[in-house]
């Protein structure tokens, strides 16, 4: 059974910096579409970014690009995301998800089509 447990989050002021990682296991070597989501209080989960499963093609909700990078390192079973510049905005709960769909989706598809989750963690940004 593939898990994912994300790690990372943290209180940090504006412009600040944090990494966030998300260790798979279970998966058996098995590539997987992955993305981060984030989930304000109030408000609907929302796509931050995306890495296919190939890991070449990197997408970037717009609010984001410029500023949040992914990395991912196969040998660890590790997804990264680099978060610079980071602004009150960015405050929410960070998701980590994969997806086993057998072609290319992103951060902009359906929910739906991202079936393993992990816990979130928390990342406040104050200004």
């Amino acid at each position: 059974q593939v898990q994912l447990v994300e790690s990372g989050g943290g209180s940090v002021q504006t412009g600040g910096s944090l990494r966030l990682s998300c260790v798979i296991s279970g998966n058996s070597g098995r590539q997987f579409n992955m993305a981060w989501f984030r989930q304000a209080p109030g408000k609907e989960r929302e796509g931050v970014a995306s890495i296919e499963m190939n890991g070449y093609i990197h997408q970037y909700r717009n609010s984001v690009q410029g500023r949040f990078t992914l990395s991912k390192d196969n040998a660890k079973n590790t997804l990264y995301l680099q978060m610079n510049d980071l602004k009150p905005e960015d405050t929410a709960m960070y998701y980590c998800a994969a997806s086993g769909y057998p072609g290319t989706i992103s951060h902009r598809s359906p929910l739906s089509l991202w079936t393993i989750w992990g816990q979130g963690t928390q990342v406040t940004v104050s200004s």
